[in-house]
């Protein structure tokens, strides 16, 4: 099947054109639905995780009808993007988009929504019989995969599917890792940094002792852990009371998960408790609260881990795919989390797709239309390879 590379290119500076920065995907999401439910047997709805997300609308649901009897096949992809996000101005080349330098792209992930309307169009036109697809389009991808939580999965017919969501159009991804946030605050004791200092416990000073020690980076190849962000203190002149930190662990192993997520609770308290004793102040905390320094910690799900078989149909037809276009895929595991963990983690069976962005999350994105059109190119093959199962 031939791919339009003028109008795949066209589609997608219109869709970057139309900020959709994570809770304002509206505007993107109309003109997608208007543009897909123009074509013959394609049905568009939203579901009802807007409570849920906080967005200005549901997730997408679009249905492609087919005329093989073969089983539904799905398509994920988001309509949101990161932030500088808003006045994209994207500029091509005639091989590369980029931006002007201000904002992000937003091929991640409006290349994926490109190519999946370009396939679409081109079975319409060129009157190539498929089964049925249904295309998946969440909001509040990059700020938790909100839109994936919350979505209504009576509401697709598939329970197989690709997310068009990672870097290299010649890769699948099909182990991607489970993953936890940690929310820590280390509770000390103001006081006139210049007055009185010896009454006060310093939050900051207590935090680093900690953070000097607590597993970070590369745990092993299973594993990592971050610090992400911290922040306390008022004004130089006050001995900071209170210091708030946040950070993750991710990993494939929910065992060596919970040991490090523990390991790094654990040696705040650790550090607090033995400031305690070296202080020996005699303060026992008021309103129920324990004498400073305390720890107050809170862990938070964000996702599961998924792990798809080497031998699932999902990897047959996609390899099945390459090989008829003279290519191969290599099947990968990534250190990332994406919709594609919480789909399978719903009874849908997902594999991770690559579609060339790149620099994603910087005002440095570029994508190469020729990567789109290999991406677009096997999908196209995969919904045909799907499509021949008996």
């Amino acid at each position: 099947m031939k791919i339009n590379r003028q109008r795949l290119a066209e589609t997608f500076m219109n869709l970057v054109r139309i900020d959709s920065p994570s809770r304002e995907e509206e505007a993107v999401a109309k003109w997608i639905k208007r543009n897909f439910e123009a074509f013959k047997g394609c049905s568009a709805r939203f579901d009802n995780s807007m409570e849920a997300t906080g967005s200005q609308c549901g997730n997408l649901l679009i249905h492609v009808d087919g005329d093989i009897d073969a089983p539904a096949l799905f398509f994920n992809a988001h309509m949101d993007t990161v932030e500088p996000g808003r006045g994209i101005i994207p500029q091509f080349d005639g091989s590369v988009f980029r931006t002007d330098g201000t904002t992000v792209l937003g091929s991640d992930d409006k290349a994926a929504i490109a190519i999946l309307f370009e396939v679409i169009r081109c079975f319409r036109e060129q009157q190539v019989s498929h089964g049925p697809v249904d295309i998946v389009l969440t909001v509040c991808e990059e700020i938790g995969l909100l839109g994936a939580k919350a979505l209504d999965t009576s509401l697709i017919r598939a329970r197989a599917g690709y997310a068009l969501d990672t870097t290299d159009p010649d890769t699948l991804i099909n182990r991607a890792p489970e993953a936890v946030r940690l929310s820590i605050d280390v509770k000390g004791r103001a006081a006139h940094a210049g007055i009185n200092p010896e009454e006060g416990i310093n939050a900051i000073q207590v935090a680093a002792q900690a953070l000097a020690q607590i597993p970070i980076g590369r745990i092993d190849h299973e594993t990592t852990a971050n610090v992400g962000t911290i922040c306390g203190g008022k004004a130089t002149n006050i001995v900071p009371e209170l210091v708030h930190i946040e950070g993750e662990v991710r990993s494939h192993n929910s065992t060596t998960l919970r040991e490090v997520q523990d390991a790094i609770i654990g040696k705040f308290v650790k550090v607090a408790r033995q400031v305690q004793r070296e202080r020996q102040t005699g303060d026992t905390g008021h309103d129920s609260a324990p004498a400073p320094p305390f720890v107050q910690s809170e862990v938070l799900h964000d996702y599961p881990a998924m792990s798809v078989p080497e031998d699932h149909p999902l990897v047959a037809a996609a390899t099945r795919a390459a090989a008829a276009a003279g290519r191969s895929l290599r099947i990968e595991t990534t250190g990332g989390g994406s919709d594609a963990n919480i789909l399978n983690s719903k009874g849908l069976d997902t594999l991770i797709m690559g579609i060339g962005m790149q620099n994603v999350h910087t005002t440095s994105e570029f994508i190469l239309l020729d990567d789109m059109v290999k991406t677009a190119e096997l999908t196209a093959g995969i919904i045909l390879s799907w499509s021949d199962q008996k």
